[in-house]
């Protein structure tokens, strides 16, 4: 018998969807989406709608405790027992601490999950106990536009992404909406029937790009360079907003003495796009509101990604757009929600003078020699490096290493589980309640198990706990049960609850934050909150902490004459459904014509992607979605996609970005050669690595 159940979708997207769950004899036979939240309002990726089902009870599933007894990275497992598993984990690690003190333990673990329990809860509560050294992980991804945000406007809301489709003119900078941001389409489209003009820059002419009516194919990098431009054609037209700027902007003048530097003549030439568009947008933008921006993370992936990202958020504030429905910058929405973070995850427990490592930069730790103490025990979960890590090549080395101690805790078999030496089978948020505070809508929901733990799989939550309670930690802290995290997540007394504990919001509901009963605008009823309490285009915090006082432009110099880039795939959410059928062919590789026909390629042929780290097979695709010195190949491909067991991510440099020491993926320089070697429409054999 049939049974609807109502659920949330916890993968790696702003959207964070509603969902209706078709659930039979215990197991998940389809979703589909809910109007339960109205920003998404019943639709779903095809994605998910297509490939949860697989991911849930396919043969890629964890299903019980595993011991490695072959070699790392050769996938050969034998099952064992929880109680073994965590007496292996409590003898191998209490050794290493013996040795080498705490802080030769690492948790290695990024957004999986997006729930506020499975991503970091009693996990971290477990690491600051034991006296882990710490982990940034907002590096790899979205701690760049979080800095440039924060930075700019403090810790308040932009901008609701409901508010799109009042807006007159909608620019998408840098922001694949159909792959990873679904319903601001859905605005988009709203504001389109309302006579809205939308404007899509974007080096890859993207599926919303295909219905603008301005496309900028700017060169990756750039975009600091077209902002600034955008700024001094504004000033040009007596476009900017004096009164605005006068009262709630700080560091206008300096802001400007380096955008003047790049007039659209000049930028045109550094951006690649033609001077008559620059004048148009900058046209636009004066003339049109309410106008809004919707960026995306496609911005900070290069060593000017903060600048660019900055230098794109001053244009709402030096043309007056804020203080209206429908304009300024969508983003900022974590900010909306009363989060008290440090009652969840516990800080208190972290011991004085505790090391912090960046998480880009954890193959190169790992093979340090001269780290003290080294890192001698990794804990991996939610989070599959080898693929989406930069240098991939370097982290399967790190992983090679015979005498580190690795713990991982997945849903599926990935790459990275391979070379785990005890690896714990985790639910899936189909099977453990969990709230879930959106990044890009301001609406927050709950869900509960709608089936029961696959095999002996356990929530993370509940995996930690026994963890802590093996390791003998005896602190209430470690026995609080899942709806007791819940309510230490967020703050029930904050008016945006409703009157609600985290843990008693209906599944049928979605609690919208307000800000004294209605949506936040910025200027109307939220204001910066940023140290001088205004708009700061020269930010001394940045200064302080990144030499980055201000944008700045620094050109990329490279022997290798193409960018790649690898944006978000309509097949995988990062590398999460890479392990499924529909997702094991090898990928395709978007290059322009004109760069084709100077290497004498023809569509369809197999090519070698190579640089000084690796190099990648791959099936060319020639088309004029590219613009001439970019190719493109979708993120989040699984080994064994490859027939020489590297990806996209092996090519993808470790130096780091201007602010928050970000990953710089889209500062790949690469070159192409045809390889005959290859048979095009190569798809390696999925494995079951699992035990029986």
């Amino acid at each position: 018998m049939n049974v609807e159940r109502a659920s949330v979708c916890p993968l790696d997207c702003p959207d964070t969807c509603s969902l209706s769950v078709t659930v039979a004899d215990d197991e998940v036979v389809s979703v589909r989406g809910s109007k339960v939240n109205p920003i998404t309002h019943g639709t779903v990726c095809a994605k998910v709608a297509n490939l949860y089902p697989e991911f849930v009870h396919g043969p890629n599933r964890l299903r019980h405790p595993l011991k490695r007894v072959g070699a790392k990275g050769e996938g050969r497992f034998t099952r064992i027992s929880w109680e073994e598993a965590l007496d292996i984990i409590h003898t191998r690690v209490s050794d290493i601490i013996a040795r080498h003190g705490p802080q030769s333990v690492l948790p290695l673990n990024y957004a999986g999950p997006h729930g506020m329990l499975a991503g970091d809860s009693m996990s971290l509560r477990f690491f600051h106990k034991i006296g882990a050294s710490l982990l940034s992980r907002s590096p790899l991804c979205g701690g760049i536009r979080s800095a440039a945000y924060a930075g700019t406007f403090g810790a308040t809301p932009g901008t609701p992404l409901q508010q799109v489709s009042q807006a007159k003119l909608i620019i998408v900078w840098g922001n694949n909406a159909t792959s990873c941001n679904l319903h601001l389409m859905r605005q988009i489209n709203a504001a389109k029937r309302n006579g809205a003009k939308l404007v899509v820059i974007d080096p890859r002419r993207v599926k919303v790009a295909e219905q603008a009516h301005l496309h900028l194919p700017v060169r990756p990098g750039t975009d600091v360079v077209l902002a600034w431009a955008l700024a001094v054609e504004l000033e040009r037209r007596d476009g900017l907003d004096r009164r605005f700027i006068d009262g709630n902007v700080l560091g206008f003048e300096a802001f400007m003495e380096a955008a003047r530097a790049y007039p659209p003549e000049r930028a045109a030439e550094i951006c690649g796009v033609p001077l008559d568009d620059i004048r148009t947008l900058a046209c636009w933008y004066d003339e049109t509101s309410p106008a809004v921006i919707a960026w995306g993370n496609g911005l900070e992936r290069n060593q000017n990604g903060g600048s660019g990202l900055r230098a794109i958020a001053a244009l709402p504030a030096l043309a007056g757009k804020f203080g209206v429905a429908g304009g300024g910058l969508v983003g900022g929405a974590g900010h909306s929600f009363p989060k008290t973070i440090d009652k969840l995850t516990r800080p208190d427990f972290v011991p004085p003078q505790t090391r912090t490592f960046n998480i880009i930069d954890v193959g190169k730790l790992l093979l340090d020699e001269n780290l003290n103490p080294p890192l001698q025990a990794l804990f991996v979960y939610n989070h599959n490096p080898v693929i989406v890590h930069p240098d991939q090549n370097r982290m399967k080395r790190a992983l090679e290493r015979e005498d580190l101690f690795t713990v991982g805790i997945e849903v599926a078999m990935t790459d990275t589980m391979a070379y785990a030496d005890v690896v714990l089978p985790a639910c899936t948020h189909f099977e453990h309640a969990d709230v879930f505070a959106a990044y890009g809508q301001q609406y927050l929901q709950r869900a509960e198990p709608i089936i029961a733990p696959v095999g002996e799989s356990l929530p993370n939550t509940e995996i930690f706990r026994r963890l802590a309670a093996r390791f003998g930690f005896t602190d209430p802290a470690f026995t609080q049960n899942d709806a007791e995290l819940m309510d230490a997540a967020l703050n029930s007394g904050d008016p945006r609850m409703q009157g609600f504990h985290a843990s008693q919001i209906p599944v049928d509901r979605a609690i919208k934050m307000e800000f004294r009963g209605e949506e936040p605008v910025l200027f109307h009823n939220v204001q910066p909150r940023t140290p001088s309490g205004k708009i700061e285009l020269e930010s001394s915090d940045l200064g302080a902490r990144y030499g980055a006082a201000l944008p700045r432009y620094r050109p990329l110099v490279s022997p290798y004459p193409l960018t790649l880039i690898t944006p978000a795939s309509d097949q995988r959410i990062t590398s999460t459904f890479g392990g499924l059928a529909a997702n094991v062919g090898m990928p395709a590789l978007e290059m322009n014509l004109t760069d084709a026909q100077a290497r004498g390629f023809t569509d369809g042929i197999s090519v070698k992607v190579f640089n000084e780290l690796g190099e990648v097979y791959l099936q060319l695709r020639i088309t004029n979605a590219v613009r001439p010195g970019v190719i493109s190949s979708e993120k989040g491909a699984w080994l064994r996609t490859s027939p020489n067991g590297q990806t996209v991510s092996a090519l993808a440099p470790t130096h780091k970005a201007d602010l928050a020491d970000g990953a710089c993926y889209n500062d790949c320089r690469v070159e192409v050669a045809a390889n005959e070697a290859i048979s095009v429409g190569f798809s390696g054999k999925s494995t079951d690595h699992a035990a029986p």
